[in-house]
């Protein structure tokens, strides 16, 4: 199996900007946490119908597909709705990753999850790739992309990990508060760093 590098950082930080670099320029496959959580509560899906099951049908829209901000209203007001709807959720999350994982096919793979310090998900990676900006920049990018008041910016980033909390667990660390384009030789001596690892790892 290939070795997993668990890519992380807070909002605004670049993530998506540095998994797809990896992906268009190296051809690293890449399994991303919020798009697999979307699919275990996609239309069908078992985890949709335990939703149903537990909340009723008017936690649905009209073409029978999940009402995402009516379910946020409910597990915002009540915190064992969250916990219970965590406990069935988690577990299908982290079984479709491993899953998607086992079929990769490049020398190593990029586990993309914004909350993996907050979920405790870095036992999932081989090893941790954290994309760091500091705070003020995670502000103003979020205010211009968003839309949103510099409290409401706060708010969010003080639901999620610190910044200190991202990078002790890190392995490795992309500085992503210049322009773009001087992310890409960050990311090609990971690219080659992880490439020796794999094939250290596969040796052994």
């Amino acid at each position: 199996m290939a070795i997993i590098i668990g890519l992380s950082g807070g909002i605004a930080s670049g993530k998506t900007t540095v998994a797809n670099l990896f992906n268009q320029h190296f051809n690293i496959d890449i399994v991303d946490a919020d798009i697999v959580a979307r699919e275990v509560v996609a239309l069908g899906s078992e985890g949709l119908k335990q939703i149903v099951a537990h909340f009723g049908e008017e936690i649905l829209l009209e073409d029978r597909t999940l009402n995402r901000s009516k379910l946020r209203e409910v597990i915002f007001s009540e915190p064992n709705e969250k916990q219970w709807l965590n406990d069935l959720l988690h577990p299908m999350i982290r079984d479709k990753i491993n899953s998607d994982l086992s079929k990769v096919t490049s020398p190593y793979a990029l586990l993309v999850a914004p909350l993996l310090v907050e979920n405790q998900m870095q036992g999932m990676a081989d090893r941790v790739l954290i994309v760091d900006v500091p705070t003020e920049v995670q502000i103003e990018r979020t205010m211009s992309r968003d839309n949103v008041s510099r409290e409401q910016v706060i708010a969010i980033l003080k639901s999620q990990a610190s910044r200190e909390q991202r990078l002790a667990v890190a392995n490795d660390v992309i500085e992503n508060h210049t322009k773009n384009h001087e992310l890409l030789p960050q990311i090609t001596d990971l690219h080659q760093k992880y490439v020796a690892l794999s094939t250290i790892d596969r040796s052994e």
